[in-house]
């Protein structure tokens, strides 16, 4: 099973938003995609923590209310969606990996479980550890996954990987033919595949997390 980076199916698509979620669905795959919380604690779907690379502007997402999150980010006409419009138009017929960016509070935490209760699809991923422990903490039976980016030890994605409570490994594409990694028996998503090439150079025994083919 593999995945669309960001919703980024095509060089015609814009990373993060709902059109390019939809036409990944259209397409039969689930997607990788990142949140933040705002301001008045909703959460969006985006990949910074501040709007500088997007749109130009030196503004923490977390210091913005979700209202002025959308009306700049619709003058821009690249609209930020909420996580909650992307769970309604994947119908629970798509897998989602949400990967969290930030470390967020118990709290919030708590709001992400139950804002996502009704969908059996979506698995929540994290490079910050804490919040994926946190959340097994809250609910035992989450679905989760650890990521990980070089220069990460193998020696330490074994021993991570050993947690009986993680589902899965995301896995920058350094270690697609590590062979301690290929034995581990938990299931591994590589990230991120970028070319045609690749794509079918890894495509029959891997689970793909790609963009823009």
């Amino acid at each position: 099973m593999h995945l669309i980076h960001r919703g980024i199916i095509n060089k015609k698509s814009k990373e993060n938003l709902l059109k390019s979620f939809y036409n990944s669905f259209k397409k039969g795959y689930g997607i990788e995609t990142d949140i933040h919380a705002t301001k008045d604690n909703e959460f969006i779907c985006f990949h910074d923590f501040t709007l500088n690379r997007i749109f130009k502007k030196k503004m923490s997402i977390k210091n913005m209310k979700y209202s002025e999150l959308k009306k700049i980010s619709i003058q821009k006409k690249k609209p930020i969606p909420l996580l909650r419009d992307l769970l309604k138009i994947s119908k629970n017929k798509y897998f989602l990996f949400i990967e969290i960016k930030p470390t967020l509070s118990k709290k919030l935490l708590q709001k992400l479980l139950k804002e996502t209760s009704s969908f059996s699809k979506c698995v929540f991923i994290s490079f910050k550890h804490k919040n994926i422990f946190n959340l097994l903490k809250i609910k035992s039976n989450t679905k989760v996954g650890l990521s990980f980016s070089t220069p990460t030890s193998i020696k330490t994605i074994v021993k991570k990987s050993n947690n009986k409570n993680i589902d899965y490994l995301i896995l920058d594409k350094f270690f697609i033919n590590k062979k301690s990694i290929r034995d581990l028996k938990i299931k591994k998503y590589y990230y991120t595949i970028k070319t045609k090439l690749e794509f079918n150079k890894y495509n029959k025994n891997n689970n793909l997390i790609f963009e823009n083919l």
